[in-house]
């Protein structure tokens, strides 16, 4: 039998599949450089308070948004009130978990 000279092509995997954007200075980098947040519902209160907390694993269940993990980032996307948007949370948001990480960073 004879070759029909055609070349298979091999998918690789698209060079932007690990990139993201940083929800406070609008950036996109790589996933490594970036930190993801989730919204989580904080029980205890009368009134449930939804706090945006680091997702360090990369598991926690729920939309997440991507964030440089400096106080600069934090601040502008905190500013635009980005994190609502990006988490698809109307609720006042508690930034204080998040801001406590990045500090101990």
């Amino acid at each position: 039998m004879a070759e029909t000279g055609h070349l298979h092509a091999v998918r690789q995997p698209p060079l932007h599949a690990s990139r993201r954007t940083c929800v406070g200075c609008r950036r996109r980098d790589d996933r490594s450089a970036l930190l993801r947040v989730v919204a989580l519902v904080v029980e205890g209160s009368a009134a449930h308070a939804v706090a945006v907390v680091p997702d360090t694993r990369e598991r926690l269940p729920g939309r997440g948004a991507w964030l440089h993990p400096t106080a600069d980032c934090l601040a502008e996307a905190d500013r635009r009130r980005a994190f609502g948007r990006a988490l698809r949370v109307n609720a006042a948001l508690d930034l204080s978990r998040l801001r406590e990480w990045i500090e101990q960073q």
